[in-house]
Formats: C-alpha cells, sequence, structure tokens
C-alpha cells in the first residue's frame, strides 16, 4: 500500500526542492540546495525521523547582494544564521510605511513574529545561508488550505506592532521549571552567548531556554565541557538539535529497549548519530537520547523544540509524554536516567571513544545501582 500525503508532505513536493531525510545530517550548509520559485533564493527541506510532523525545517540560501521575496505565513519561524551577514525588513499587513529592519551576522537568532511580512537581504558578496524551523507541519496538516496559511491579512499586534526596539537584544532571564528561561527577540551570537548552569542534566552542563517573538515554537542552548557526557532522557518528537562547537556523539533509542539496551540485550536498537559543527538530528518520541562530546573544545548545541515546563507558553501535547519533565529522575516519574541508573557499556564506549580522539575523559566516578 502506498504511503498516504499529509498536507504538509504534498506541499513540500509541491515546493520543487529537494527534500532530504535521516536521522540526522553531518553538515547542513553542504546539502545540495536548488532554486525555489517561492522564495527567490535556493534551498532544501530536511525531515529527520524524529521531527514526525511536529516541526519543519529548511536550509535557505540568499544570493549575493541580493533579497529573499517578501513572504508572511500563518505558522511560527525561527532562524538560525549558518554563514553571512545582511538585514531583514519587517512589517505588518499593509503597513509598509512603518517598514523596519534589523541586522544579523553568522550565529545571530532570531524568530519572525506569526503572519507579519519579512524579506531576507544578503549584505555581502558571497552567499548567505541561513537555518530555519518551523511550525508548519501542525499549522498546514490543520488548516489544509495554502492561500489561507501564505496570504492572510490578519494583524497580530500581540505578536509585533511595529515597536522600535523589538529586535534590539535584551539579557531579560528568569527561572521556570528548573531552567532559566531568556526573553530576547534577537540573540546577537548564540556560539558565544551565556548559558546558566543545569547540573541535573549532566556533569557540568549549562543550559539556558530561551522565548521569541511570543511563540510556542522556542528553544535552549546547551553547553557542556571536554570528556563530558549529558544524562540520557526523552521527551516527545519534534525537537531539532544543531550543533554549534565541537564534535562527538549522540545514541537514541526507543524505551522498549530498556534504560539499559545493552544489558536487556537490545544493543541492535541503539542509533548512534555522529556529530560536528553543522550537524542536525532529531530524537524520535519517546526515545532517550544522551550527548557525548569527544572534541577538544566544549561543546555547544542550539536546540529547537515546543515550549514545556521552561517557556512561557505551555503547548499542552507537550505534558502528555514529558511526563514530569527531562529534569526529573525516572525514579520520580520523570524522564532522565542517572547516570548509577545507565548502562555500564556507555560509559566504557565513551571512554574508549575519548582515548581514541585524544581527550582525557573527565567524568566522575559513580556506582552502578541494581535494576
Amino acid at each position: 500500500m502506498a504511503k498516504r500525503e499529509t498536507s504538509y508532505e504534498a506541499w513540500l513536493r509541491e515546493e520543487g526542492i529537494p527534500v532530504v531525510a535521516g536521522y540526522g545530517i553531518e553538515d547542513v550548509t553542504v546539502l545540495p540546495r536548488a532554486a525555489w520559485k517561492r522564495t527567490g533564493g535556493r534551498g532544501a527541506y530536511i525531515e529527520l525521523k524524529g521531527m514526525e510532523g511536529f516541526t519543519g525545517m529548511y536550509v535557505g540560501e540568499i544570493p549575493p547582494g541580493g533579497a529573499l521575496n517578501p513572504e508572511n505565513h500563518l505558522y511560527e519561524k525561527l532562524i538560525y544564521i549558518l554563514r553571512g551577514v545582511g538585514a531583514t525588513e519587517i512589517w505588518s499587513a499593509g503597513e509598509e510605511k512603518r517598514k523596519m529592519h534589523f541586522e544579523w551576522q553568522q550565529g545571530s537568532l532570531f524568530a519572525i513574529p506569526l503572519n507579519t511580512r519579512h524579506r531576507m537581504i544578503n549584505g555581502s558578496n558571497e552567499p548567505a545561508i541561513f537555518l530555519a524551523v518551523t511550525s508548519a507541519p501542525l499549522m498546514i496538516d490543520l488548516l489544509h488550505n495554502m492561500a489561507f496559511v501564505l496570504g492572510c491579512d490578519y494583524k497580530f499586534d500581540d505578536r509585533f506592532d511595529g515597536q522600535p526596539d523589538y529586535f534590539v537584544a535584551k539579557n531579560e532571564r528568569r527561572e521556570i521549571g528548573g531552567f532559566f528561561n531568556w526573553e530576547s527577540n534577537f540573540i546577537a551570537d548564540a556560539r558565544g552567548a551565556l548559558v546558566d548552569p543545569s547540573e541535573a542534566k549532566g556533569f557540568g552542563v549549562r543550559i539556558t531556554s530561551f522565548d521569541m517573538g511570543g511563540s510556542t515554537l522556542v528553544g535552549h542552548i546547551a553547553e557542556w565541557p571536554v570528556g563530558r557526557y549529558h544524562k540520557a532522557h526523552f521527551h516527545q518528537g519534534g525537537a531539532i538539535l544543531l550543533i554549534l562547537r565541537s564534535e562527538g556523539y549522540t545514541l537514541m533509542w526507543p524505551q522498549e529497549a530498556g534504560m539499559r539496551p545493552y544489558r536487556s540485550g537490545h544493543g541492535d536498537q541503539v542509533v548512534r548519530v555522529d556529530w560536528r559543527e553543522g550537524s542536525v538530528f532529531s530524537p524520535p518520541s519517546g526515545w532517550f537520547h544522551q550527548h557525548f562530546n569527544t572534541g577538544k573544545a566544549p561543546a555547544r548545541q542550539l536546540a529547537f523544540r515546543y515550549s514545556g515546563q521552561s517557556g512561557k507558553y505551555l503547548l499542552g501535547c507537550w505534558r502528555a509524554i514529558n511526563k514530569e519533565g527531562v529534569r526529573t529522575s525516572t525514579r520520580e516519574g520523570g524522564t532522565l536516567i542517572e547516570y548509577e541508573d545507565e548502562d555500564p557499556r556507555i560509559r566504557q564506549d565513551f571512554e574508549a571513544a575519548a582515548k581514541r580522539a585524544g581527550v582525557a575523559m573527565e567524568m566522575p566516578r559513580f556506582n552502578y545501582v541494581a535494576l
């Protein structure tokens, strides 16, 4: 039986640019991109297994000294600049005279407020490349009317009303759900932004969540030292992870394989994704995943996801699979495996991988408990 298309999948096919699939992509900047009539640039869509119709993603290219076509849409969008410098013009329907703009560079991260008109401009003589993560699959599958999704004139004043300081970087942080949450519609360089301690996720881990554009599509920046790794955890699908610094690997496995997949004889279900700067991957719903830094610099990761316990706006379906949260141990009803509860082979394999990479393993000693 032929696989039925969702409305979103049918739209991707009609867009006429490549659609790249898999568990992960080693380097999004080198994906083959094709001329994209709708945007006036070049691009490629990315459909990773863990995105599951929750999130959409594409790589866009702006020609040297050129600009993309203006667009607006009834889905949320976060943009990270992979290469280049330039600016974005933004305005509300019927308010071209109030058009404003802000400048960006490599490493910049920002949100396009819902349904605002916007145009991206390349400020150099080299192609500018960006990664966009969207809520398009949810909205398009729900509405299945592209003329409305791409042509609605409604102005969401609560999201954007032409405020002159809307894209001025801010540093307003407060603790929500155990994470420090950063409210700023523009981050000048996510590669060097301050991240806050979050040791509950792992030894030496630092994490700062961010809210942008009044969206439920949010994210966080995570960093952890050389020779260390995160605790395994799971959450709903749709989360997308982009590596900003260092190299290493991530292990992913379904809950059915158990908290100790190798010990339980299900090691064949463990998927390994190797990563470096520019890599993206997406763990499927309910799959444990664990990140390992074998590089010679602190690893930094940019995560795109829907708002949960640490976000300003709670997306209800987040609670269905995330239970008590990704910072809460499985011992207490959460989704986080403590180091003492993990499969002993995980540490053994990491120690061997670090040695091959010429990196000293800096993990503390812990005693495994009987499960």
